[in-house]
C-alpha cells in the first residue's frame, strides 16, 4: 500500500507540470457553448475586405489539448483537474503579469488572440452600462475609407455608412487613419465601434452623436479638435436624413440614449464638452478614458429644470483625468452617478460639481490637488447656497486625497441613495495607478496580449 502511494505521488510530480502547461494554452475559462455561438455568429459574418482569420480561429479552439484521465487512477485524476481549476482561477484573478486587478482589462487583455476574439470585449463591461451589448450580434463590418464626403449619401466602407445601417454591426479598421468628418456622426443603435489594433483619429471636424439609439459601444478611438458644425441634412439611417442645426462640438454627444459604453479612448480639445449626456439618458459606463487639455470635461444631466434626467445612472470608473484639465469631471445633475478608482491628476478649478441634487458616490479614487491655494476643493455646488446642498447626499468613501486637496460631503448619507449611486466594487485607492495604467488608446498588435 506504501508503495501504491509512492507511486502515485511519483506520477503527481512527473505529470503536473506538463498538465499545467497544458493548462495555460488552453482557455478553460470559457464555456463551451459560448464558443460555439461566437463560431455560429462569426463565421462569414464580415462586410468588407478583411475576414478576421474566424474560421481559423473557430478550429484552433476545437483543437486544444484532451486530457486522457483513463490513464491514471481516479484520485488522482480528481487532483489534476482541482488544479488546474486553481491554476486557471488565479490567472482570472489576476494573479500573474498580464492582471492589473482592473476587471475590465483582466476580462479581455490577456488573450493574445484578442483580434480573433473581438467580440468577447461585449461581455466585460462594468457599471450602469454593463448590458450594453453595441453590435455583438452582428457582423463585422471593416471600414477601409477614411472620406467623408457625403453626409446624405454616404460611400460603402466610409465609417459614416457601417454606423447609420439598421442592423447590428461590429466596426472596425482596416489600417491607420485620421477620419475628418463634415457633419456629426449620427450612430444608429447596435453599434460597436473597434479600433484596437490601428491609430485611428476622429479629429478637426464634427464628433461623435449618440442620440435616442441604444446600445452603442465605443472603444479605441482618439477623438480630439472637435469642432462646432450644422446647419446641414444630414443621413441617420438607412431611410432617413434631416435638416441638423448647429451642434456644439463634444467629442461624444449622448442624448436621450441608453446602455452605452465608452471605454479606453483618448479624449482632448473640443469646443464644448468631451463627453456629454443629457436629455434622459442612462445606464452608462464611462472607463479607462484618457481626458487632457480641455476646459469642461463632463457634462451629465441637460438642465437644472430638466427633472427626466432624476433617472439618469452614470458610472465613471477606471480613468484618468490628466494634464490640462479645468473643470467638469464630471459636472452632474438630478440622476446618481457612481465616480470609482479613477485618477486625478490635474485640474484647475475643481473636480467633481454639481446642481439641482445629484446624488455622488466617491469612492476609492486618488485626487492629486493643483499647487494653487484656492483650488484644492474636489466639489463644487454650482451656484447653490449652502443650505440648500447640505441635504445633496454627496460622499467621499475610501478616496486618497493627496497636496491638500480635500471633498466637501453632504447630506443625511442614505443607504438607499447611495444603493441607485453604487454600480461595482470599489478597489483601494491604494491601487489606483495599476487599475488606470493603460487608460486611453491602447497599442494592440496581433499575437502579442493587447
Amino acid at each position: 500500500m506504501k508503495l501504491h502511494y509512492l507511486q502515485c505521488f511519483t506520477f503527481i510530480i512527473l505529470v503536473m507540470p506538463l498538465l499545467l502547461t497544458a493548462a495555460n494554452s488552453i482557455n478553460y475559462n470559457h464555456n463551451q457553448n459560448q464558443k460555439e455561438k461566437e463560431t455560429r455568429m462569426n463565421r462569414g459574418d464580415i462586410v468588407g475586405e478583411a475576414k478576421l482569420e474566424n474560421s481559423s480561429m473557430a478550429e484552433t479552439e476545437r483543437s486544444g489539448y484532451t486530457l486522457n484521465q483513463n490513464a491514471v487512477p481516479d484520485e488522482i485524476a480528481s487532483m489534476v483537474d482541482m488544479t488546474i481549476h486553481n491554476y486557471t482561477k488565479r490567472r482570472n484573478l489576476s494573479f500573474f503579469s498580464c492582471g492589473t486587478g482592473n476587471p475590465i482589462d483582466d476580462c479581455w487583455r490577456c488573450d493574445k488572440l484578442w483580434y480573433r476574439h473581438r467580440k468577447r470585449l461585449a461581455n466585460c463591461a462594468i457599471g450602469f452600462g454593463h448590458n450594453a451589448i453595441g453590435g455583438r450580434d452582428g457582423r463585422y463590418y471593416v471600414v477601409t475609407d477614411p472620406s467623408d464626403k457625403d453626409v446624405i449619401n454616404p460611400k460603402q466602407g466610409t465609417l459614416r455608412h457601417a454606423v447609420i445601417q439598421d442592423r447590428p454591426l461590429w466596426i472596425v479598421f482596416k489600417r491607420d487613419m485620421v477620419i475628418t468628418l463634415k457633419q456629426e456622426l449620427i450612430m444608429n443603435s447596435f453599434k460597436t465601434i473597434d479600433a484596437r489594433g490601428f491609430n485611428v483619429h476622429i479629429a478637426h471636424g464634427a464628433c461623435i452623436t449618440i442620440q435616442y439609439i441604444t446600445n452603442v459601444i465605443i472603444h479605441g478611438l482618439n477623438i480630439h479638435d472637435c469642432i462646432q458644425t450644422g446647419n446641414a441634412m444630414v443621413r441617420s439611417s438607412p431611410s432617413h436624413f434631416g435638416w441638423r442645426t448647429m451642434a456644439d462640438g463634444d467629442g461624444i454627444s449622448i442624448f436621450g440614449a441608453s446602455h452605452i459604453w465608452i471605454d479606453h479612448n483618448s479624449l482632448s480639445n473640443c469646443a464644448d464638452g468631451l463627453i456629454d449626456a443629457i436629455i434622459g439618458s442612462t445606464a452608462i459606463t464611462i472607463s479607462n478614458n484618457y481626458f487632457t487639455n480641455h476646459n469642461e470635461v463632463m457634462l451629465l444631466g441637460h438642465s437644472d429644470s430638466y427633472v427626466r434626467d432624476k433617472h439618469m445612472q452614470v458610472t465613471i470608473a477606471y480613468n484618468h483625468f490628466g494634464e490640462g484639465l479645468v473643470q467638469r469631471m464630471p459636472r452632474c445633475r438630478h440622476g446618481y452617478f457612481h465616480v470609482v478608482n479613477n485618477d486625478y491628476t490635474h485640474w484647475e478649478m475643481y473636480a467633481i460639481g454639481g446642481s439641482a441634487n445629484p446624488t455622488i458616490n466617491s469612492q476609492g479614487n486618488r485626487y492629486l490637488a493643483p499647487l494653487n491655494t484656492f483650488a484644492k476643493e474636489v466639489t463644487k455646488r454650482v451656484e447653490t447656497e449652502e443650505n440648500t446642498w447640505k441635504s445633496w447626499n454627496w460622499r467621499s468613501d475610501g478616496d486618497l486625497l493627496l497636496n491638500g486637496a480635500y471633498f466637501i460631503s453632504s447630506g443625511a448619507r442614505s443607504a438607499a441613495s447611495y444603493a441607485r449611486a453604487s454600480s461595482l466594487s470599489a478597489k483601494s485607492s491604494s491601487v489606483v495607478g495599476t487599475l488606470t495604467s493603460g487608460a486611453g488608446v491602447l497599442n494592440c498588435r496581433r499575437g502579442i496580449m493587447c
